[in-house]
């Protein structure tokens, strides 16, 4: 049986005394109790879709490194200019460090994010992206940065040499160098960084998924989160053919809330992720509007026949929108479970996966 410890005025004396010196030596905030630190309170940000904030436990954590990554054209790159336009909306700073060199000013433009304002880099090597983006979180007048993509950020030797010339390493080293210089001016400065990353396959893989991240593993362990994005599901209709994707969206990582939860939500095409779509999909989940059939109604009352019909209702009154949104708020906060916030789709999924081993 443990002995029980006993806190003698001496040892509270030492203890006063040790932190006194320590923050002396490198500080005030350099140590502190958990309970008193204010900046240990994580903040969070929208990611622009309902469903996949309540899968966060709240929105994308502030002063955090976040990783998004997927297969191409899953809406990696939407994603993170959601989540500039929402930092821009409340008054914030936002940058995008460009190093594919593919930012569309016009379809950013769509998305709400504001072109005129946003702080935009395309830097010429890999390292050059990683100093600027150092230097933003530094300065902390930032709010966000994004960096758009890790498998873009090539090294200055590579460029350099000669095509076809091997460097084996280069990139991870890179960026595990990075990581390590910013990671705690970061938290700091309380500016989220968002890296956009992309899948390569593992050769040799014979059990387990052989998709792999760019720029080694030190991403994976820096990010506080990371998401998993895909395209479950193309959105067609009969009198336009192809209008949007369905996206499903895992958050394989989470050390602000609990991880593995799922959200889907749709990306229309020149528009972004459906804010409304998200809000009809909890609303029906909640109970606070119910579906009979194709017909969706509020209270009794006939909204309109099929989703997308009710989606285009919805989003033509924006006073009924904002109702529904709060009554699904608080339907929230009492704890009504919704599939976006518990891990029913994921056992459901790792189900799956065991039955396919096993045949």
């Amino acid at each position: 049986m443990a002995t029980q410890i006993t806190n003698s005025p001496d040892r509270q004396k030492a203890l006063n005394l040790v932190l006194n010196q320590i923050e002396k030596s490198f500080g005030k905030g350099a140590i502190m109790r958990l309970g008193d630190a204010q900046r240990m309170r994580v903040e969070t940000i929208s990611s622009g879709a309902m469903t996949l904030d309540i899968a966060l436990g709240g929105g994308l954590p502030k002063g955090r490194v976040i990783e998004i990554y997927g297969p191409e054209s899953s809406g990696k790159t939407t994603l993170a200019l959601h989540a500039i336009s929402e930092i821009q909306k409340s008054g914030g700073v936002a940058a995008f460090v460009d190093a594919e060199h593919a930012l569309d000013p016009t379809y950013s433009a769509a998305l709400g994010v504001d072109i005129n304002n946003l702080l935009v880099s395309q830097p010429d090597s890999g390292e050059a992206a990683l100093e600027i983006v150092d230097q933003l979180v530094r300065s902390a007048a930032v709010d966000i940065v994004v960096v758009d993509s890790v498998a873009a950020l090539v090294p200055r030797a590579e460029i350099e040499g000669d095509m076809g010339d091997s460097h084996m390493g280069l990139q991870a080293r890179l960026m595990s160098q990075a990581l390590r210089k910013i990671t705690g001016s970061i938290s700091k400065s309380g500016c989220t960084v968002i890296f956009i990353n992309q899948l390569r396959q593992k050769i040799g893989v014979t059990y387990g998924s052989p998709e792999t991240t760019t720029g080694g593993t030190a991403l994976k362990f820096y990010a506080s989160v990371r998401l998993d994005i895909r395209r479950i599901q193309t959105l067609k209709r009969a009198n336009e053919g192809e209008y949007g994707n369905r996206v499903k969206v895992k958050v394989a990582k989470n050390k602000v809330a609990p991880p593995f939860r799922i959200a889907e939500f749709d990306i229309i095409f020149g528009k972004g992720i459906s804010t409304v779509g998200c809000l009809v999909d909890l609303a029906e989940e909640t109970g606070v509007i119910t579906r009979r059939g194709a017909w969706y109604s509020y209270e009794g009352d006939n909204l309109a026949q099929g989703r997308d019909n009710t989606v285009k209702y919805m989003e033509e009154n924006a006073e009924f929108v904002a109702k529904v949104q709060q009554q699904v708020l608080d339907k929230l906060n009492t704890g009504v479970p919704v599939s976006a916030n518990t891990l029913k789709q994921a056992e459901e999924e790792m189900e799956d996966t065991d039955d396919d081993d096993e045949e």
